[in-house]
This record gives C-alpha cells, structure tokens and sequence, in this order.
C-alpha cells in the first residue's frame, strides 16, 4: 500500500512537471503536438485509402517506413554503450548520461513499434502478431523473433531506469542487486535486437544484396556509431538548456566508442564494395543501382552519394584527437554522421534490396507525401516521449522532484 501510494505520488509530481516549464519548452512541446497531428492526418488518409497512398507497390514493399524501423532499432540498441561501462564496468564518468540513453533507446523502440504498425497498413491485422491469439508462426519465422527481443528490450529499458528513478524520488539508494543483473542482461539483448533484424533480412534468399555476411556486424557498427551520436547531440542540448551537467569527459569518451564505431562501420562498407564491384555478377545489380544507376533509373543516386561522402568526413575528422576533443567540430561530426548513417541504413540498404526484381524489371520508389508526413509525425511522437521522460529523470537527479511524506512532515 505505501508503495503505491509513493507511485501515486510520483504520478501526479510528473504531470505537475512535464506541464510546467520555459517558454521555449511549452514551444517546444507545442511544435511536436503539430506535427504529430499532421502525422495523424496522414496516417487517416493512409487508413482511408491503403497502403497505394503510399510510394510502396507489389515491387517494393518496405520503404520508409521499415527503414526508419531499421535505424531505429540500432538507436535504441546503442543504449547498452552507456549502460555496459556504468553498471559493468563502473566507470562512473558514464553515470550521468546512462539515464538519458536509455530514455533515448524507451522513445526509438515506440519509434520502431509505430513505424511497424504504419508498415502494416491496417491497424486490425496486429492481432497477428499477438502470441496464442493470431497466427504468430513462432519459432520459424524471423519476424517474431523480431517482436520478441523489441518488446522485451523495451520492457527492460522501462523497468531497470523506473527502479533507480523511482528509489531516488524516496531520497533512497538503488540496490544494485536488483538492477545490475537486469543491466547485464541488456548488453546482451541489445545486440540481439540488432542482429535479429539483420538476421530478418539475410533469411530472404530471393533478396541476394542482404545475403551478406557482414550485414549483421555492419548493423551493430553503425548502430554503435549513429546512436551515441545522437545521445552526445541531446547530451550537449541538456546541459544548455538545464541545470543537469554534463562533464566533458563523459561527453569525450562516448565519442571515442562513435569514432571505433565509425571507424569499423567504414572499413565494413569498403568491404562490401570491394565484394559487388571488383568480380561482379548478377547478383550486383542492386548495388549497381544504388551507387550508378541502371538502365537510366537512378533515383537513389543523390541519397547514397550524400550519405558517402558526409560518412567519410566525419569519420576522418573524428579519427584526429584534436578535432574531435573540439566540441564544436564534435557536434558537427555527430549531426553529419548521424544523418549519413539514416540514408545508409535506410534508402541504401532497403530500397536497393528490391531493385531490380525476380525477373529483372525495375520499379522505382520514391515516398509519397503521406509516407513523409506520418514518419515525421512517428519522430515527433519519439521526441514527445523522450522530452518528457528527460525532464522526469532530470527532475528527480537534480532533487527537485522528491517523495513529500505528509506523515512525516508534519
């Protein structure tokens, strides 16, 4: 009973908290309510007219929709870079940032959740995917499998996050106990999240440019490399906007684990271009598309070939102790690194998988602007939630936000 009473309490002062706040926040908040309105319109018309509202077709089946799905599950998953080194190996320089990566990994998983239900077209066919209610065909296909690690690695990056805050609200220490083993457990489950959906996409034996064996470590490198990116990105927008300091150091090391990464995800890559261009067959011909273009359709061009040379040049400048020890030069690699990897684990990877098809006819695709407009709203919807389990999580680390116990108050 007085456990509850404390949730209770936590409740309401977390409502009280993320309703209050600067102008520039409830203008913040404001802009994300729009868009995700305008993402909920789209999807309306999407609902009304079937997924031929959309630029996917018999040809092409996944577009932006599962390649946001795709990159996001490596965001999420690069939460366990912050988590291994703070409850593992207790380097304590990562302790204030793991809170906020792991808020950052609970708003890319409803991310990927939305994005698969939007991929569905409609929203009546998820009892499918509800084991012992539909036709979940579990263990055979990859698909589950997939459902599985997402919904369990959101449940951990709920629970293990919720105890600590929830323990330091009552002014009273975590007991390490009760989280490490949880922690633990999601190093291991990040990289399964990961690898399962490479492993969903090397299984489509029809697919031959994801019959690759790289493709499952290339996944984790650029999730290792894109999400620390983003988590040093709102690290440095945090500590501008709030009391909640960042140190330089924590900052620095995570961006030592985006340099590995990146480093890693480069010589991957050159790896595989080596592989489809120096002895290609027919089996190329998805690359050829992507990088040069075949038989005059060249679409994605202009997306692969801003995504390769912003890889590089970040890449190359975080490789320079001095550059990247730079703050300003570090943010800018982080933004340009991040984007760089969305374009090449989303149109660079998805799209080209389809093109050209079994019997060698090319469609090409290009979103639609309801495509367009329910993905912005599914970031918006991301940046919703995150923005309000931040200001929770900074409120209760900064001790503004404590178990007032009127019995013993009075």
């Amino acid at each position: 009973m007085g456990t509850f009473k404390v949730f209770k309490s936590l409740v309401i002062d977390s409502l009280d908290t993320i309703t209050k706040g600067s102008k520039r926040y409830h203008l913040w908040m404001g802009f994300l309510t729009l868009v995700m309105l305008i993402g909920m319109y789209c999807y309306s018309i999407q609902l009304e007219e079937g997924l031929s509202a959309t630029g996917m077709s018999d040809r092409v089946s996944w577009g932006l929709y599962i390649s946001n799905f795709t990159f996001l599950v490596g965001v999420a998953a690069a939460a366990v870079m912050l988590v291994m080194p703070t409850y593992v190996l207790k380097d304590l320089d990562f302790k204030q940032a793991v809170l906020i990566g792991e808020g950052l990994a609970v708003a890319a998983l409803i991310m990927c959740l939305a994005f698969v239900v939007a991929d569905m077209g409609e929203p009546s066919v998820l009892w499918h995917m509800i084991p012992g209610i539909g036709v979940f065909n579990f263990p055979n296909s990859m698909l589950t499998w997939d459902v599985i690690v997402l919904n369990g690695y959101l449940f951990i990056n709920i629970s293990i996050p919720f105890y600590i805050l929830f323990k330091h609200y009552q002014n009273k220490e975590a007991k390490k106990s009760v989280y490490v083993p949880g922690a633990i457990l999601s190093v291991f489950w990040a990289v399964g999240i990961h690898l399962v959906t490479a492993f969903l996409y090397q299984g489509l034996q029809a697919r031959p440019f994801w019959n690759n064996a790289l493709l499952g470590p290339r996944f984790l490198a650029s999730a290792f490399a894109a999400g620390p990116s983003l988590i040093i990105l709102i690290l440095a927008i945090i500590r501008s906007f709030t009391a909640f300091k960042i140190e330089d150091k924590t900052i620095k090391k995570i961006a030592m684990i985006v340099t590995v990464a990146a480093q890693i995800n480069l010589i991957m890559l050159i790896s595989e271009l080596f592989k489809e261009f120096y002895a290609p067959t027919h089996h190329s011909e998805s690359a050829y598309y992507l990088f040069f273009g075949l038989h005059g359709k060249n679409a994605l061009l202009p997306w692969i070939w801003t995504a390769i040379p912003l890889n590089v040049l970040a890449t190359v400048l975080l490789t320079f102790n001095k550059l990247r020890n730079n703050l300003k030069v570090l943010y800018f690699c982080c933004f340009i690194l991040f984007v760089a990897i969305w374009i090449e684990k989303g149109f660079g990877l998805i799209v080209p998988g389809f093109i050209p098809g079994p019997y060698g006819k090319i469609v090409e695709y290009l979103p639609t602007g309801v495509e367009i407009g329910v993905t912005i709203g599914i970031w918006a919807l991301g940046a919703f939630v995150f923005t309000i389990l931040a200001k929770t999580a900074i409120g209760i680390e900064l001790g503004e936000l404590y178990y007032k116990d009127k019995n013993t108050s009075t």
